[in-house]
């Protein structure tokens, strides 16, 4: 069976992780964060010291160990009944990053709709990113030229990636505004792709008519 899926895409510090956060605690949604998947990984697995070595210079992950990981960390979320892939659309954010992640994904997902988030100022986006890191402690995150590579790094994919999907007609969200009025927003495109009517709410706001 294919994912019924929600892209949030935006290049790194754009707030995509707050918005997703917030949609993931909602009923019949579930959030998987590319990001976190990868700050599970045992550093001294093959995929730990391939994380470390590409994130460490700001370049993306290979399409084949992230795909991989990625649907190896939801087939094991779904046994454990963490998400319910035949009812909870997943928010998905971080991946894909690049349009050949975006086909290799085709297989799973089935793509409700694509939201970009974006920001006119990539100063405003660097600054986000280091304050960011150092309150996590990652401190290589806080360097600027990982940051300006990770960003240039999605410069580069951002219009192949949105091409893959013009079929879903992406929405942009103007993301340099208060988070609420983000999240009002994204709520508004969600609600349309989903179709509120189709929740059965006799059964819970996660069931879907099938």
């Amino acid at each position: 069976m294919k994912f019924s899926s929600i892209l949030l895409i935006g290049p790194p510090g754009v707030g995509k992780g707050t918005q997703g956060k917030v949609l993931g605690s909602l009923p019949g949604f579930f959030h998987c964060a590319c990001g976190d998947v990868f700050r599970t990984l045992d550093s001294g697995s093959e995929l730990g010291r391939v994380f470390t070595e590409y994130s460490s210079r700001g370049e993306l992950v290979p399409d084949e160990y992230t795909v991989r990981l990625w649907h190896k960390r939801l087939h094991d979320l779904a046994s454990v009944g963490e998400w319910n892939p035949a009812d909870d659309v997943l928010i998905l954010d971080g991946i894909p990053r690049s349009a050949r992640q975006a086909r290799m994904l085709d297989e799973y997902v089935d793509v409700l709709k694509v939201i970009v988030l974006d920001v006119e100022r990539r100063d405003d986006l660097i600054e986000r990113i280091r304050r960011r890191a150092l309150r996590s402690n990652r401190f290589d995150d806080a360097r600027e030229d990982v940051i300006r590579q990770r960003l240039q790094v999605y410069e580069d994919e951002a219009g192949e990636l949105l091409a893959h999907y013009k079929d879903r007609a992406p929405a942009t969200v103007d993301a340099d505004q208060p988070p609420l009025i983000v999240l009002e927003r994204i709520i508004g495109i969600v609600k349309e792709a989903v179709g509120v009517g189709s929740f059965d709410r006799r059964n819970g706001a996660g069931k879907r008519e099938r």
